[in-house]
């Protein structure tokens, strides 16, 4: 029955939040910023943030940090991961949800619920009893004693409940746990509560949890060593006011705001942007991806509320100034050659796309250019990507190199490039027969190019690695922008430019 109760509470406490939702929406004071703008002094609505219960703590002190400096308030709704995630699912209404451990962030993304994930912290799952450690419990064994009170998170509401369980159970430890427990509580600091009031000599709880419990410690056992759990929070999908609610979310993970608040509450903090107001991320890219992340860059600014500095160049033109010390957030290239000459400065890239050398021509193809051998035709007018300057112009010389055709192509060469984009403008004027370039490149000149595809030579594929620094104060921006660069509408950007598509699902970059 008190199961029963809980989820009729759910379900109620989620109509009503549906209902001021909605009531919010309608607010012709939250429509928009320009309109709060106009109003002067009309602050905006709050954001709605789904927190589970084990955050309380340490999320009002952020929060209340939060209204002092940008006079923006939070409301929030605390309770159990798992009940607040089926309150979102239903009332589909809210701008964040904050679990206690991403597992339920997965449920939520495979459900389609959420969309960006900003990590924060980590927990650690241990047994809190009282201060002094009455009924000397030291091992796991200690938990199974007769005279011995433990209390647990309900695993089918509560993170450390469903972390504890999944771990138990891989190991067969589980059912003579489960015995000896004497009740399961909703929350983790319903847990915690009752050892403090003396209803349980002992419970498992997140390490963190215990900070605001002066007459309480822990007890680490090497059983609960594998219940950490990370913390992070993810944006809302349906939100109608993502800019505002991941400006709230990069605070809450930045290094020098809401992760001082997690350090001082006893949560494990690594990493987090330095923060910005508006961050401004800078972006180093090959000239020939330009066409298929430009618009995807614009989406993904307007978006997060940030500034991209998006620096195109040949890839060569683009390493010179990364050794001379400009070194950006991130760096998406144009062949992994290029990335490969800063490994210092970007260690752990990621393939993302691939692109093909070909040979374009005039429509109709009028000198009958069929192979990289027709190139050395007397008299034929070609050109080619600077060796030095760009990804494009080294492949191209391993392809001569590679066909046999290196010197004699290079006597009819009267142009190279720093991009292709530059050399597909001479062809499109005339002034060049052939041109060595990528197949993006030629895209969007189909009037008047054709594309010659070069036939049996493998190193006439270029792969684009992405990275991002490890010394950028803006590395979970940068990682953020690459997984938009990666999602579906960009890659059908990709397709639609001439790439092939070669990242893995499951691949990361921080």
């Amino acid at each position: 029955m008190p199961r029963i109760a809980v989820l009729l509470a759910g379900s109620l406490l989620a109509l009503i939040l549906m209902l001021v939702m909605l009531g919010r929406s309608t607010n012709p004071v939250s429509q928009s910023d320009d309109l709060r703008e106009e109003a002067g002094a009309l602050p905006s609505a709050p954001l709605m943030l789904f927190c589970a219960a084990s955050n309380r703590a340490v999320m009002e002190k952020v929060i209340a940090d939060y209204a002092d400096e940008f006079g923006r308030q939070i409301d929030v709704q605390y309770g159990p991961s798992q009940t607040l995630l089926s309150q979102m699912e239903v009332s589909k209404v809210g701008d964040l949800y904050l679990p206690a451990d991403d597992s339920y962030l997965v449920m939520a993304q495979e459900k389609g619920l959420v969309q960006e994930i900003l990590p924060i912290a980590k927990m650690q799952g241990v047994i809190a009893i009282k201060s002094g450690n009455p009924k000397s419990i030291q091992t796991f064994d200690d938990l199974l004693d007769d005279q011995v009170r433990l209390v647990q998170a309900d695993p089918d509401a509560a993170a450390i409940g469903k972390v504890t369980r999944r771990i138990l159970t891989a190991t067969g430890q589980w059912e003579a746990l489960k015995s000896a427990t004497t009740a399961f509580r909703t929350t983790v600091t319903e847990a915690a509560n009752d050892v403090v009031v003396g209803a349980a000599d002992a419970a498992i709880v997140y390490d963190a949890v215990l900070h605001t419990y002066p007459d309480l410690e822990f007890v680490e056992i090497a059983e609960l060593e594998p219940t950490s759990s990370q913390i992070s929070v993810g944006v809302i999908r349906s939100t109608d006011r993502a800019a505002d609610a991941l400006h709230f979310a990069r605070y809450l993970s930045a290094k020098d705001r809401g992760l001082k608040r997690y350090q001082e509450f006893g949560f494990r903090v690594a990493g987090g942007d330095r923060w910005s107001d508006v961050p401004q991320l800078r972006l180093f890219a090959g000239s020939m991806l330009r066409p298929a992340i430009e618009e995807t860059i614009a989406v993904f600014e307007k978006r997060e509320g940030v500034v991209v500095d998006t620096v195109y160049n040949g890839c060569g033109i683009l390493v010179a100034q990364m050794k001379s010390g400009q070194v950006p957030d991130a760096y998406f290239a144009c062949d992994k050659e290029f990335m490969e000459q800063v490994p210092e400065l970007f260690p752990t890239p990621i393939d993302v796309s691939q692109n093909e050398l070909v040979i374009a021509v005039q429509k109709g193809n009028p000198h009958q250019i069929a192979s990289l051998r027709d190139l050395t035709t007397e008299g034929l007018r070609v050109g080619i990507g600077h060796e030095k300057q760009c990804a494009m112009g080294w492949l191209t010389q391993n392809t001569f190199k590679e066909g046999g055709v290196q010197q004699e192509v290079m006597e009819n060469v009267t142009v190279q490039s720093p991009t292709g984009d530059m050399l597909v403008n001479q062809m499109r004027s005339g002034s060049l027969d052939a041109a060595v370039v990528y197949l993006s490149n030629t895209a969007g000149s189909g009037d008047v190019l054709d594309a010659v595809r070069i036939q049996g030579l493998e190193c006439s594929i270029a792969v684009q690695p992405y990275a991002v620094a490890p010394t950028s104060e803006n590395g979970q921006t940068a990682s953020r922008l690459f997984e938009q660069i990666c999602d579906a509408e960009s890659q059908e950007a990709f397709t639609a430019e001439g790439f092939g598509w070669v990242r893995s699902s499951g691949a990361s970059n921080q």
